[in-house]
């Protein structure tokens, strides 16, 4: 493919990307991934540069561009060496006078408001910077010293002490240490929401939204001798989790929950567990830096809606929590909604509840949580807090 060419078809994905995000379709990946598999033409110099282009353009649009070609143009505006792709053969129209494409941004105008006001202006870029990767060392069954040297270029993470942190183009899936469960692919953030738990030999521990069990393997792998529920609504999330479990070597137990009897399908859990999580669903506004596109997709109709679901959830996990038990409330999310406000509403409505201190030494002190940003922390951005339910 000629350079002109590759930028055509970088225009041609991110019409499809555009759509998927308005329609609630597959994310930018699968689409790229798709596009290639009936252009066999197309090399792997020619596929890595297309990606490049369309990514470059995604992290570039706060707002949902009108079409691909205006995202391009607007990513042509700030690249001299693309304007002269216009026109030419294979490649696109050239530019008309006066087109300007899509403004540039890191957060949609209508979100600003939203931002906890703890991230100065001046950190937002960070939140669209590449992300590095992440390992979670399995604690159970390896030491993380011991593995360090087996990742080139891996250093470890700066505050989870189960972390090593690797350049952002590695690949860790056919490495010997991952096809045993000796390692998982998570994110320091998500590591330190775990760690916030301080899950414990013996204890019942309800994950309550626990999707693919990222969190739920960390739990198991600290706490091997506890007995651990993992639920969620989605099945196909969910159905990750025990093959998972199995080559980590942790017990954990799955159940599909039924949405909204939630309650009845944990009827023998009520007010039974030492410890819930409840990473609810969210804006995902903490992982833009990984899913850039997640901009296009929130409205102000579908944060309310997250909003609302993370309420009841806090509700649900309550219930389940025993006297002088504990609930961990997290949220990928740097909304205040969604972290401060929401952990504030939660006490609001149940007086006789306290909040305890975290025990991570990272991020910012915001009402009766924490919260990490990519900026000043290196992680994606997450709220935690902990809630505990008195004697």
């Amino acid at each position: 493919m000629t350079p002109a060419a590759r930028l055509q078809a970088a225009i041609e994905i991110l019409d499809e990307v555009i759509a998927s995000a308005r329609d609630d379709g597959p994310p930018a990946d699968v689409i790229v991934t798709r596009y290639f598999k009936t252009r066999r033409y197309a090399g792997s110099g020619d596929r890595r540069a297309v990606r490049e282009l369309v990514f470059r353009a995604i992290r570039r649009s706060a707002e949902r561009p009108d079409s691909g070609r205006a995202a391009i143009v607007g990513l042509a505006r700030d690249d001299p060496q693309l304007p002269p792709l216009f026109g030419q053969v294979r490649g696109p129209a050239a530019i008309a006078e006066g087109e300007e494409g899509s403004p540039a941004a890191a957060v949609p105008s209508w979100l600003e408001p939203e931002i906890s006001p703890l991230i100065d202006r001046s950190e937002w870029p960070a939140l669209l910077e590449r992300a590095p990767l992440d390992l979670r060392v399995n604690v159970a069954r390896a030491d993380r010293d011991a593995l360090i040297g087996q990742f080139p270029g891996a250093q470890p993470t700066r505050v989870s002490p189960w972390g090593l942190r690797l350049p952002p183009d590695s690949r860790v899936d056919q490495h010997p240490a991952y096809a045993d469960g000796l390692v998982e692919v998570q994110d320091e953030g998500s590591q330190l929401v775990a760690l916030a738990c301080e899950p414990r030999e013996g204890e019942r521990i309800l994950d309550l939204c626990a999707g693919g069990g990222g969190k739920a393997l960390a739990l198991a792998a600290a706490a091997a001798g506890a007995q651990i529920l993992a639920t969620d609504t989605n099945r196909s999330r969910l159905s990750k989790l025990p093959p998972r479990a199995a080559k980590a070597g942790a017990r954990i137990e799955s159940r599909l929950l039924d949405m909204p009897r939630e309650l009845e399908g944990l009827a023998d859990w009520a007010d039974s567990a030492d410890l819930v999580l409840v990473d609810a669903p969210c804006s995902g506004s903490g992982t833009w830096r990984r899913n850039p596109e997640g901009r296009w997709r929130l409205s102000p109709e579908r944060l309310e809606r997250m909003v609302q679901l993370q309420s009841r959830l806090l509700d649900i996990g309550a219930a389940m929590v025993r006297p002088g038990g504990r609930l961990v409330y997290a949220v990928c999310s740097i909304l205040t909604r969604e972290g401060e406000a929401q952990a504030a509403d939660f006490l609001s409505r149940r007086s006789s509840w306290v909040a305890q201190e975290t025990a991570i030494h990272a991020g910012r002190l915001t009402g009766v949580g924490r919260l990490l940003v990519p900026g000043q922390d290196g992680t994606d951005g997450f709220f935690v807090a902990r809630l505990a339910r008195p004697c």
